[in-house]
């Protein structure tokens, strides 16, 4: 097991699509020829995009295929911490692979499916249509929600972003399918890294990831993927003096939708206890971040804060059953919770640690029927050695423009 784990929570509630994150991993890593379908990094709108097109819904299809009628969770038993919601009882992507002789069951996608970074852009669709198998394209007219309104907490009519990068997995789909044993994970900090002097091009990597993140490269016959930037995780970056960076997608952010760290491992290979590192607290204590597609087996270490206005039958499947508990938490935050989401974005360095001064109570309020108190809280980070690279207050300040610097009146 590595000694560290590169892992990271992205807010799907504050995404805008500015595919600011796309554009500066491409900048850097994805501007040579042969790599221009390549994205690293990228944003779909949900429920009608992806990238490569529907391999989600593919991914689905097949397993369901091997094992009809038994992809369920079973919700009443479950660890604290590793399984809080329960114990997926039908077959990932290993299970339906052996059943048909190979290590993980998936596809290749077609050049076309390659095609556009986020197809359906903005194509709002309805729960209703997806269930009765209306409105495919998301372009019917005749839709009845289209003219009907919507009312929190979900909306009728609905799509959101998703954001995707290699989610650097514990038991990787396409490590375990490469016949050439030239995908491996890092023992410092679990990344996921194709050795380019082995890889011959066979493309099983790119079949049997389901999250569809190993990309073939014509020009030089060998599959690429996310590198999760490590010379800056190794703190090579010459802006931080030697400190573990996050990565570029992460650092270029608009909208601060994204906190990338590193957790400390156990020798049991599952995340060591460290309640006072940040995403620890927000996917292990608050539980308030969840995997994409945990049935899919991999233990993806990509964690996401669900969006809170779509229909939670749509997200479950998306992100299992602790979906509820997740968005009821996000909504109406804890005193804690609250300071710490503060930190997304709040600096390049990785957070190792954080630490909350208690302040003011400063707002008080009712939602959905629950009581909100806000407190303007200090939260302050650490780096890896210790040091203080954040202090942030929870209410955000207000300044006030003198009187002799107006010059509108």
């Amino acid at each position: 097991h590595p000694k560290w784990q590169f892992a990271f929570v992205f807010n799907i509630n504050r995404c805008i699509a500015c595919q600011t994150c796309s554009m500066a991993d491409k900048s850097t890593w994805l501007f040579s020829k042969g790599q221009e379908y390549m994205w690293w990094n990228n944003v779909e709108t949900k429920p009608y995009g992806g990238y490569p097109q529907f391999y989600d819904v593919k991914v689905a299809q097949l397993v369901e295929q091997v094992n009809p009628g038994g992809q369920v969770w079973n919700t009443r038993v479950g660890r604290k911490h590793h399984a809080p919601y329960g114990v997926f009882e039908g077959f990932t992507i290993f299970d339906a692979g052996a059943k048909i002789g190979q290590a993980a069951i998936g596809y290749i996608p077609t050049d076309q499916e390659w095609r556009f970074v986020n197809i359906y852009e903005d194509t709002a669709t309805s729960m209703r249509a997806l269930v009765d198998g209306n409105d495919k394209s998301g372009f019917t007219a005749s839709e009845q929600w289209r003219s009907q309104g919507s009312s929190l907490p979900e909306h009728e009519s609905f799509f959101f972003y998703l954001q995707r990068i290699c989610n650097h997995c514990t038991y990787p789909g396409c490590l375990a399918a490469c016949p050439r044993k030239a995908i491996y994970k890092r023992p410092e900090d679990g990344i996921v890294l194709i050795d380019q002097n082995r890889c011959r091009g066979y493309k099983k990597c790119v079949e049997q990831c389901p999250y569809k993140k190993p990309m073939y490269r014509g020009t030089t016959r060998v599959s690429e993927k996310c590198i999760a930037c490590y010379p800056r995780v190794e703190g090579k970056d010459p802006l931080t003096g030697g400190e573990p960076m996050e990565t570029r997608c992460m650092a270029a952010c608009v909208g601060k939708i994204r906190m990338q760290g590193l957790v400390k491992v156990g020798d049991d290979g599952l995340w060591a206890e460290d309640r006072w590192h940040p995403l620890y607290y927000a996917i292990r204590v608050e539980q308030v971040a969840l995997p994409l597609y945990p049935q899919w087996g991999t233990e993806p270490n990509g964690f996401y804060i669900p969006p809170r206005h779509a229909p939670r039958g749509y997200i479950r499947q998306m992100f299992g059953p602790g979906v509820d508990n997740a968005i009821d938490r996000y909504i109406v935050p804890s005193r804690e919770l609250l300071a710490v989401l503060q930190l997304w974005r709040a600096s390049q360095q990785i957070i190792f640690r954080y630490d909350v001064i208690p302040g003011p109570k400063v707002f008080e309020t009712q939602i959905h029927g629950r009581k909100f108190e806000m407190y303007n809280d200090t939260v302050l980070a650490f780096n890896k050695s210790g040091k203080e690279i954040v202090r942030i207050q929870v209410e955000e300040p207000i300044y006030i423009r003198p009187a002799e610097r107006v010059t509108w009146l």
